[in-house]
């Protein structure tokens, strides 16, 4: 569901009204308002690293953030509990941080990406230049007495080691739909996947690349991956399969660096780059032939450009070294300027927040967090309404917490859609559901235990990691399937949930119970089918573009003899 503006022109004033009433009967709010937290609702004496390596240097949970930090003596980052511009951060820490924080340290060289577990909201992954990447717990007690006399810092210690590459791991990203599956890009030129219940070997590796390796994103259901390269070539990979790429096309003309983001569940993603003549650009891209779409030409600064797609239909651009944010509506393959934020003070790096822990009474749409040269500071993205009560038309469900597969699924070739959350009742539910009408929470639905394995440690068996939920919700499952609970020595991830619902007419009819559950098993069935025989074409889809790509090599070749 798309945020639309009122967009100006050098029309009559009869006709602007007109369109005003249009959009207003649609139920369209007017504008979107970047809105900044005062100074003492960020941080401040952050010391954020001097790497020079182009990465967001943030990221964030539903309940915590990471940041790159400057320190001796190897690689660390930063956690710290999750800013909001409305009012002060919890746990009492304070807006200008000590001089000696807890940090996570344990790598021998500078850290240069983190991402927090969709499913997890204290689980963290860190990648570094020592060719690891790490995973890390927060524990509960972590900021308690920050403010009190005679406080030490405890630093974090991991529980579990990926050793990746000989060369650095440039950047890592969780798989949207399947739990505690890792993807990492490394100075080979290599994106590796990886299961982590057996991280000794990656499950898939995927190649072909002819420089460093700048960005990649999944897809909505994982199962394809999109990479940007310092060759100036975009890439499509089918995920569980190594090897060369499935589609190759030439990227931005320029030499600087490229970023890509998918858009939503469709079949679009985005770049930002550099065109030959250093104009920055975002490029709008097809992934059925990988053609290009609609080219919009920015600006000519010098900064790269980090794209962020919102599910409610909003692209957003915040350049290194500027002190704006750009904000799109993509509609029909366009992108109509919203706003633009403008700040004194220019970022070296951006993330946005999970949807699902957004403030809906304060009607944000989306929140930012901006690394300055020594603070973070947060960005609320506001419709300005009166939040009297819950405004359906702008909070489309969000992707919630919990995953839709298991690593052993996602790796048999099994797909589905991410499972969704309505942000008003905290109901969870399956995203092939249409989201107009999710369906309803039974009075007393328990959420299940499930349990299953993650990774080896390398230390002591540390406390259980638990699977969280969002702060601003409470999800409630209508519908789970079961998985046989396996022993882990590390932690406990998400539970699997599957969310089905009968026909409407079924649900206010007596129907026996067992009519009522071959129901249900019917329609589990008809879905398990239909997923398996999309996954299916999908593959033949992806073998055919990969027989056409080997027979133009084969001509190619044979006409260079």
């Amino acid at each position: 569901m798309s945020i639309s503006p009122i967009r100006l022109s050098h029309e009559s004033p009869s006709r602007i009204v007109l369109v005003w009433l249009q959009w207003y009967t649609r139920g369209k709010p007017s504008h979107v308002f970047g809105q900044a937290g005062k100074r003492e609702y960020g941080y401040d004496n952050v010391k954020v690293s001097n790497s020079a390596w182009d990465t967001n240097l943030i990221s964030a949970s539903a309940r915590y953030i990471s940041i790159n930090w400057s320190a001796s003596g190897g690689g660390a980052f930063a956690i710290l509990p999750l800013p909001s511009p409305f009012g002060k951060t919890l746990h009492d820490v304070p807006s200008k941080l000590p001089d000696i924080v807890p940090l996570a340290r344990t790598h021998t060289a500078p850290v240069l990406d983190t991402a927090w577990s969709p499913g997890n909201d204290t689980l963290v992954a860190s990648a570094s230049e020592d060719g690891t990447c790490l995973l890390w717990k927060v524990p509960n007690d972590l900021f308690e007495g920050w403010t009190s006399d005679g406080w030490e810092p405890r630093d974090l210690e991991p529980v579990a080691r990926v050793d990746v590459s000989p060369r650095k791991v440039g950047q890592v990203l969780w798989h949207p739909t399947a739990a505690n599956v890792l993807a990492t890009a490394s100075g080979d030129y290599c994106v590796r996947l990886w299961d982590l219940a057996d991280p000794a070997r990656p499950r898939t590796t995927l190649s072909g690349h002819g420089d460093m390796i700048q960005s990649l994103t999944f897809n909505a259901t994982g199962s394809i991956i999109a990479t940007t390269c310092r060759d100036r070539k975009l890439r499509l990979f089918d995920a569980r399969a190594s090897g060369d790429p499935v589609r190759v096309t030439d990227g931005h003309g320029g030499i600087k660096g490229a970023r890509v983001v998918w858009m939503g569940d469709g079949d679009r993603i985005a770049t930002t780059g550099f065109s030959k003549m250093s104009d920055r650009q975002v490029v709008i891209w097809e992934t059925g032939g990988l053609g290009s779409v609609n080219t919009l030409t920015l600006d000519q600064s010098a900064g790269v450009v980090m794209p962020f797609w919102s599910d409610n239909g909003i692209l957003y651009l915040a350049g290194k070294g500027d002190g704006n944010i750009r904000y799109y509506e993509y509609e029909s393959d366009s992108l109509f300027p919203l706003a633009e934020l403008k700040t004194a003070e220019p970022q070296r790096g951006m993330c946005f927040l999970p949807r699902r822990a957004l403030d809906v009474s304060q009607c944000e749409i989306a929140r930012a967090f901006k690394v300055t040269n020594s603070g973070v500071e947060p960005i609320s993205f506001i419709v300005p309404r009166r939040a009297d009560s819950f405004q359906s038309d702008i909070y489309p469900p969000a992707p919630s917490s919990e995953p839709s597969l298991t690593a052993a699924q996602f790796f048999a070739g099994k797909a589905a859609p991410v499972n969704l959350v309505n942000l008003e009742n905290g109901v969870v539910f399956a995203s092939d559901i249409s989201s107009h009408a999710p369906p309803r929470a039974p009075p007393h639905a328990p959420l299940p235990s499930t349990v299953m394995p993650l990774v080896a440690p390398i230390a002591p068996a540390p406390e259980p990691i638990v699977a969280n939920s969002s702060p601003t919700v409470t999800p409630t499952v209508t519908e789970s399937a079961s998985v046989p609970p396996i022993t882990s020595s590390l932690g406990v991830s998400p539970a699997i949930v599957q969310s089905e619902s009968l026909p409407a007419d079924s649900q206010h009819t007596s129907i026996p119970n067992e009519v009522n559950t071959a129901l249900r098993e019917e329609v589990n069935r008809l879905n398990s089918e239909l997923r398996d025989a999309r996954h299916k074409i999908r593959n033949l889809e992806l073998q055919v573009e990969g027989l056409k790509a080997n027979a133009r090599k084969v001509a190619q070749s044979l006409m260079e003899v």
